[in-house]
């Protein structure tokens, strides 16, 4: 598309903004300049009462008329020769159509074949100012856990682009070793950037600084309670990176058996005091490990704890052919696998209809459960309380699942899998339908969806002696928001905490993962206060 004005953005560094070679003038307002940085990094419509909670969760009486303050003070800036700020009644987005952000342009970097190498360096430059410099809002803690959020991310394809030009780009080794070592600097834990940096400098003829640096290495690893590994020197060709999550979790996947003998496997991974999962749809402990979609998360959460997992049964590695698949059944094995794994007093995470056997043990066992933490959860099933219609779309859909589950084709896997993660590559999507179909049985699968139907533990929700943290994204679409905040309001002092997302799992790469585990970390930090 062609437009007059040329209009150029720097988010790297402080925000700036260049039209026709001029600089622009910005808004004095911080909060107005961090409204106009996050809409043009999110580059999706934005819900005006969202970008309130945002920006204004204190301070003015009147937070949509700080919205409606801010936009205007934006509407001269942005929309200087056409309409770029889009906005009516509910939603708030920018049009970057023929807007030039240099954040975007590393990603362009990053993803050009062949490597356009001034571009690349270009964007390596500007990669070391970090993003949005002098826009934190440390009061404002939605704000604040996204811009680290973004910031991190930042700095990960930072590293791919030095990895990448090191790799790739044909240069003199003198030329190479500034680049290599920024890259082990960005870093630090990484086994392919220092053994670049010991082969660029043997290839200098400076074997001793060679040796000083696998040793710096070697005792870096050692420092951080790695596992010890050696970085030799390589070819100069593309290797495969060994991130510092797979260098220090390995799970440690055992069996144990539930009162009625099925055997059960569970795994633990990580040190530190225990945090135990409730089982959800679907589970495979060794496919959810390396999952695309959620491991960055389980990861991040074994970092501070000993994580602890298992498979319920019908479902992944434990036994699939069981006689009893109830709800009562599923808080059994949780009972059991904790026993197994001899954990006495321990937060309890559950997601999903997890919520549900995790509020129920937490009631029948109080003095073991220390924290509670419910993602897109809900106390009934849809057959509380449903109507006829609803009734008859989701018999229909169990039906779907009994008769067409095992099909190598994906449609009827398909029914389930949109609602769960609708903002999802299609990537992402096929890997989960390739999940599902791997994880459990297409009678399994049904009897599950009926189980689930009909939990119901409202009954016991104002019985619940843990402090409690209730979670949920706005845009759910499998449990609606109103659903979660039903649950927060019936358990006594849980807190509600809403997260920006449209996914009912979340992706290991959306801003809202990163959110949902500094929610955790920071609610499992606080005191607990005797009831």
């Amino acid at each position: 598309m062609d437009h007059s004005t040329d209009l150029t953005i720097n988010i790297l560094g402080s925000l700036t903004i260049t039209s026709e070679f001029s600089k622009v003038d910005l808004p004095a307002s911080r909060k107005t300049r961090a409204l106009l940085a996050y809409l043009l990094i999110e580059d999706r419509p934005q819900r005006r009462e969202h970008l309130c909670d945002l920006l204004w969760d204190e301070g003015p009486d009147d937070p949509r008329g700080a919205l409606r303050w801010s936009l205007s003070k934006l509407r001269p800036i942005i929309d200087r020769d056409r309409r770029r700020l889009v906005a009516d009644r509910e939603v708030v987005a920018i049009d970057r159509d023929d807007i030039s952000i240099d954040l975007h342009r590393a990603h362009q970097a990053l993803g050009a074949e062949p490597a356009d190498v001034d571009a690349t360096i270009a964007a390596l430059v500007a990669l070391r100012e970090p993003l949005l410099a002098g826009l934190d809002l440390p009061r404002h803690e939605r704000f604040a856990v996204w811009l680290a959020a973004e910031r991190a991310a930042t700095e990960r394809l930072r590293c791919s682009l030095l990895h990448r030009h090191v790799i790739s780009t044909a240069m003199s080794p003198q030329d190479r070793l500034p680049w290599v070592r920024e890259w082990l600097d960005a870093d630090p834990f990484n086994t392919d950037a220092a053994a670049q940096l010991q082969s660029t400098l043997r290839q200098l003829g400076r074997q001793d600084d060679a040796e000083v640096a696998k040793r710096s290495f070697a005792n870096a690893i050692s420092d951080a309670g790695l596992p010890s590994v050696q970085a030799h020197p390589v070819a100069l060709f593309p290797v495969a990176a060994v991130a510092p999550h797979d260098m220090l979790q390995r799970q440690k996947i055992q069996f144990c058996h539930a009162s009625d003998g099925v055997r059960l496997a569970y795994a633990c991974v990580g040190d530190g005091p225990p945090l135990v999962k409730a089982a959800n749809w679907l589970n495979h402990l060794e496919l959810d490990w390396d999952a695309p979609i959620w491991a960055p998360l389980f990861q991040e959460l074994a970092r501070d704890h000993m994580f602890v997992r298992y498979d319920e049964r019908g479902n992944g590695m434990s036994q699939c052919k069981v006689a009893d698949i109830s709800f009562d059944a599923f808080v059994r094995d949780l009972e059991t696998v904790v026993d197994a794994a001899g954990i006495d007093r321990f937060p309890l995470l559950g997601i999903s209809q997890g919520c549900a056997v995790a509020i129920e043990y937490a009631v029948r066992h109080p003095e073991r459960v220390s924290h509670l933490i419910l993602w897109g959860g809900y106390a009934a099933g849809w057959r509380i309380n449903a109507t006829p219609d609803v009734i008859e779309e989701r018999e229909a859909i169990i039906t779907l699942v009994r008769q067409g589950w095992g099909r190598t084709d994906a449609a009827y896997r398909q029914v389930v899998t949109a609602t769960f993660m609708p903002s999802a590559t299609a990537e992402e999507l096929d890997w989960f339908n390739i999940f599902q179909r791997q994880t459990v049985g297409a009678l399994n699968a049904a009897r599950y969806l009926e189980v689930f139907a009909d939990i119901d533990v409202r009954g016991v929700l104002k019985d619940v002696q843990a402090p409690t943290l209730v979670m949920h994204t706005r845009g759910d679409q499998r449990i609606p928001l109103s659903v979660g905040g039903k649950l927060a309001a019936e358990i006594p002092g849980a807190e509600f905490v809403t997260l920006d997302s449209d996914n009912h799992l979340l992706l290991g790469r959306e801003p809202a993962s990163l959110a949902f585990v500094a929610h955790v970390r920071q609610f499992l930090s606080t005191p607990v206060s005797p009831r």
